[in-house]
């Protein structure tokens, strides 16, 4: 069963709390970052982006950054911009979307439950991405950034963070600038606080990575590295412990994740679009931009049009929970067979684009001249999520994409 700790958070004042907070390090480059920091001072980005404070032309994982992020992270202890709470609490983080609202609880989660799979994850992880972020949470000492996780939902757990959401005035209550809601409670009750650590150690058996799989095995070497240095280690210090914001699966809604290609790998247009109809149904819908409507149903964007294309019976297996996610089958009929497009991870002939830019962007980049053919895909389930992170299958690469994105710095977990 799943071990999940309350912390003592380490919080911005009420009236910085949105100025501070910031989107994820990993979805902005330097030059973003820089202006989404500019005249602010106070601004998270000095922390996790701490390059737009080095000067111009500095390797982001530089020593020169890491210590850079420590010196900033330190000033804004000093100058009250973070101020650790009295004594260990979880915390109810609330994000809204489109009229939509998720609640998740900020929690400590265990590095030995990663390390004996009780947190399952569905995607493999880059050893130069975990570096960096141990590199960051090394000077700091602390886990900036949250994790996204979920769990299959507890009424239990539900009926606590309802009677609190609805009755106590959130500490933070903000929409960001890209129109998101973003809403945190403080649970301070000692009895609702040990409620919510039992429930999860009795009624959740395992916690699921949905986004930040490289910060949580960054997280539970960070825990080995620092148990491995204290002689007096007894198991139950911060440092084993990373912060994750754990949301129930039936709140959650997963966002498409499409393709676009270079080029047609010697074909023309006709002959492409030919060799596609031999494994999918095509239909020629015109300009009128077409979103798939169903699992197995894709839309193409090629010449100035859109078509929607249907997977037909026998080319993929029902019973293989790899193969018979879409990103599986486009991958394999098409990328592969059709594109010579083998590896997503190393190809320069593809590129991701999440659906929260919408079709419009594929149908931009397509127009352009930039790219051949645009791919949309209709979104994984959080069910096939957990169906194969149960099942120990690893998701293809760029199969997901969550929002909103969890805000940095509305609480922050120091290791010390």
């Amino acid at each position: 069963m799943a071990i999940v700790k309350p912390f003592r958070g380490l919080r911005p004042p009420k009236d910085i709390a949105a100025g501070l907070s910031s989107l994820p390090y990993d979805v902005m480059n330097s030059k973003e970052a820089a202006q989404m920091a500019e005249g602010k001072e106070y601004s998270l980005l000095h922390i996790t982006r701490a390059e737009i404070d080095c000067p111009e032309g500095t390797d982001i994982h530089s020593e020169t950054v890491y210590e850079k992020a420590a010196e900033n992270f330190k000033k804004f202890q000093e100058k009250g911009w973070l101020q650790q709470d009295d004594k260990p609490m979880f915390y109810i983080y609330a994000q809204t979307m489109d009229n939509r609202t998720q609640y998740g609880i900020v929690g400590g989660a265990a590095c030995e439950d990663y390390k004996k799979g009780v947190i399952k994850k569905h995607e493999l992880t880059r050893p130069e991405k975990e570096e960096d972020r141990m590199v960051l949470t090394r000077y700091t000492r602390a886990n900036i950034g949250p994790v996204f996780f979920s769990y299959r939902a507890v009424p239990e757990i539900d009926a606590i963070v309802k009677r609190i959401s609805e009755q106590e005035k959130p500490e933070y209550d903000f929409v960001a600038d890209d129109g998101f809601g973003h809403k945190l409670w403080v649970v301070y009750s000692n009895e609702d606080n040990a409620q919510f650590e039992k429930l999860f150690a009795e009624k959740v058996p395992n916690t699921y990575v949905a986004d930040g799989h490289h910060r949580t095995a960054a997280a539970a070497r960070i825990g080995d590295e620092f148990a491995a240095k204290n002689p007096n280690h007894t198991g139950n210090e911060e440092y084993n412990y990373f912060m994750a914001v754990h949301f129930p699966d039936d709140q959650l809604h997963i966002i498409d994740y499409n393709r676009v290609v270079k080029d047609l790998n010697g074909m023309s247009e006709d002959e492409f679009i030919s060799k596609v109809k031999e494994k999918f149904d095509v239909e020629e819908i015109g300009e009128q931009v077409y979103k798939p409507a169903k699992l197995h149903e894709f839309s193409m964007y090629i010449g100035g049009k859109w078509y929607k294309m249907t997977a037909k019976q026998g080319t993929y297996d029902e019973n293989d929970p790899i193969g018979v996610l879409d990103v599986s089958i486009l991958s394999n009929l098409v990328l592969d067979e059709l594109l010579d497009i083998k590896d997503l991870r190393t190809s320069n002939h593809i590129d991701f684009v999440g659906g929260i830019r919408g079709l419009g962007e594929l149908k931009k980049r397509v127009d352009s001249g930039e790219m051949k053919a645009a791919f949309a895909l209709y979104p994984v389930s959080m069910e096939q999520l957990i169906t194969i992170a149960d099942t120990g299958n690893i998701m293809p690469p760029k199969t997901t994409w969550f929002e909103p994105k969890l805000r940095s710095g509305l609480v922050i977990h120091k290791l010390d």
